[in-house]
């Protein structure tokens, strides 16, 4: 696969990763987080809103990859 298909492949899968990750994080920031105090929240959405990074650094590399 060269590197423009894989960045295409791998821009879908982030688009859709972020899309189900948004609806998860919004669905626990709605339920358990509202009740939790300040410091717990803000370390919660700190945790939440960088969280997604993480899955997606092996995906990056891929598609950064070079040919050949």
């Amino acid at each position: 696969m060269t590197q423009s298909h894989r960045k295409l492949v791998g821009t879908v899968v982030i688009l859709v990763f972020v899309c189900v990750y948004a609806l998860v994080a919004m669905a626990l920031a709605q339920g358990r987080i509202t009740e939790a105090s300040k410091p717990v929240q803000t370390i919660a959405y700190i945790v939440l809103g960088l969280a997604w990074v993480l899955p997606l650094l092996p995906l990056i590399k891929w598609m950064e990859r070079k040919d050949g």
